[in-house]
């Protein structure tokens, strides 16, 4: 593997997250290699179903909701300057999202969550059946990324695939990380592995350094084809969603199940999966038989992404996103290359 000189910024995750910082860094003028152990964008982003959808998510007032709307409201831009950089076509929409109700005690909930995400600025209007979110979104994580590789190549980033990291050594102005291909060091590093991340061990000169530990979470996911415009918008009821992209592709989700890095397809959860988005489209049972797959979401112990300047180092974290790592990328990559970049 080709040494790396002294200013260069060393990514590690080529996901949605990584892409995202890795991207930003390069336009500035940094000089950046990403590293990734399997492909870029091929494995959570690749999964993801893509809603940008606050009003399903958060409830109470916290400063990741507030990061989650303020990378909602940087989306637009974030896809079109993106397009307008590679050519590459995203599937962004607002379509807007409703909330079912199907109890008195579910309307009472919806309505209660209603008040309390007014002070928040989430917009919900009472409609048949439930609450109306006209300000959520959906967008392809797949054209995301497709277009973030292009992009970062365009800026001359290294992107070096199959390339796992085994440890990483940081100092206040020196990163040397290990890697399956040989060492690599650099003038800052970023761990944005995902799931991944909290299992690669960093060091400083006194030892180990303790970061957020990461554990997966995987999810199934159904994709249906429909005609494209043949369903409105998002719909939700509890844990299960129907998402319909330009296309007429239209995804169901999702499961929840903590199995370590297991990649074989329950069909037991696909067909609860196929059962619980039937109750929301009833269409879908006589849709032609759907594909699945699954993704491995990156979660922490407190369900809080890790994002930031490691202690005094030269290490940042932008990692653990859990359920919104499409929906908070566009604001964690100005987090992080905005500090980098400041320092």
């Amino acid at each position: 593997m080709k040494a790396l000189g002294g200013g260069d910024v060393i990514v590690v995750g080529g996901g949605i997250i990584g892409g995202s910082i890795a991207w930003r860094l390069a336009q500035a003028g940094a000089a950046v290699t990403l590293l990734d152990a399997s492909v870029f964008g091929g494995e959570a982003s690749w999964a993801g179903a893509g809603m940008l959808a606050p009003g399903g998510e958060f409830v109470s007032r916290s400063r990741w909701a507030e990061f989650a709307l303020e990378s909602r409201a940087l989306y637009p831009a974030f896809v079109a300057e993106l397009e307008g950089e590679t050519g590459v076509g995203i599937d962004y929409r607002r379509c807007g999202a409703v909330e079912i109700a199907r109890t008195e005690a579910e309307w009472q909930d919806l309505l209660a969550r209603r008040a309390a995400q007014a002070e928040l600025g989430i917009r919900a209007e009472v409609t048949v059946g439930g609450l109306y979110y006209p300000d959520d979104a959906l967008v392809d994580p797949r054209d995301v990324t497709r277009a973030l590789r292009c992009a970062c190549e365009k800026r001359g980033v290294r992107i070096n695939e199959q390339t796992r990291v085994m440890a990483v050594r940081v100092t206040a102005g020196r990163a040397d990380v290990e890697t399956s291909g040989g060492m690599l060091s650099g003038s800052a590093a970023v761990l944005a592995a995902g799931a991944w991340s909290g299992a690669i061990p960093v060091n400083g000169a006194d030892g180990q350094i303790a970061i957020p530990a990461t554990f997966p979470v995987r999810g199934h996911l159904l994709g249906y084809t429909l005609e494209p415009g043949s369903v409105g918008p998002i719909l939700r009821h509890g844990h299960t969603y129907v998402m319909h992209r330009s296309s007429g592709f239209t995804i169901a989700g999702t499961s929840s199940e903590q199995v370590g890095f297991n990649r074989e397809l329950d069909s037991q959860i696909v067909d609860d999966i196929h059962a619980r988005a039937a109750e929301l489209l009833p269409r879908l049972r006589s849709a032609p038989k759907p594909t699945a797959w699954l993704g491995f979401r990156p979660a922490t112990d407190d369900l809080a992404p890790a994002i930031g300047r490691l202690g005094d180092t030269c290490l940042w974290l932008a990692y653990g996103h859990y359920r919104n790592g499409i929906l908070l990328a566009p604001a964690t990559a100005a987090r992080v290359a905005g500090e980098m970049l400041a320092r």
